[in-house]
């Protein structure tokens, strides 16, 4: 995966979603979540994207067993849990497998997105890892200051106001730092951008847009 360009990583994004919409069959949702499963393995990815995914599938059965309590229907619930799976699973590819850089260059040079909202979307994804990292130290130095969340659920959300408070806080110092920075190096007056990175397509990708066009076709014949 990571030796395909950026954009054709956000169409199979884009074909994901679709494919997810479509299926209507617990089997063809796993078969789907399977592939992707075994995207990730192919590409070697961290293992902090696994603990991602087993967070997920812990969210998924979640999500099932609420579908299960308001609805009754266990087929429904189990559906609508590989959905969310299924197009949650392909951002994990997304971002494991392709550098903020290119998929901010292949955003502006390719899609044609205004390098500003490029430029906000690749900033909030990079931070995502600093943003849990935050949260773990503020969650230890909390536990040092006798921080121990105890009781019904209500309570312990209540208790969580002393992790949030100081992970906000330094969000929007962290925001502030940058948007000053930025402003310094004059981005808001920039009216063109120029990259060094190359993320035009080649034959790999080519060749991966075709089987998902293939696919996309089949599936809608199979209807």
């Amino acid at each position: 995966m990571q030796t395909l360009a950026p954009l054709t990583k956000l169409i199979l994004t884009l074909f994901v979603t679709l494919w997810s919409i479509m299926l209507q069959s617990v089997p063809a949702l796993m078969t789907l979540i399977a592939c992707q499963l075994l995207l990730l393995l192919i590409s070697k990815v961290s293992t902090t994207v696994y603990k991602g995914v087993a967070s997920l599938i812990l969210f998924a059965a979640l999500l099932a067993g609420i579908q299960y309590v308001l609805s009754g229907d266990t087929t429904l619930a189990i559906i609508t849990a590989l959905k969310m799976m299924a197009m949650t699973l392909v951002f994990f590819i997304l971002l494991a497998t392709t550098r903020m850089q290119d998929l901010s260059v292949a955003l502006v040079s390719q899609c044609q997105v205004p390098h500003e909202y490029a430029f906000m979307l690749t900033a909030a994804l990079r931070f995502i890892p600093d943003f849990l990292s935050e949260s773990k130290a503020i969650q230890e130095a909390q536990a040092c200051r006798g921080y121990r969340p105890q009781g019904n659920p209500l309570k312990r959300l209540t208790a969580y106001a002393a992790i949030l408070k100081p992970l906000v806080l330094k969000a929007v110092s962290r925001s502030e730092t940058m948007a000053l920075s930025l402003e310094l190096r004059g981005f808001a007056n920039r009216k063109a951008c120029s990259f060094k990175n190359r993320v035009a397509l080649a034959i790999p990708d080519y060749t991966a847009l075709a089987l998902m066009a293939g696919l996309t076709i089949f599936l809608l014949i199979s209807r």
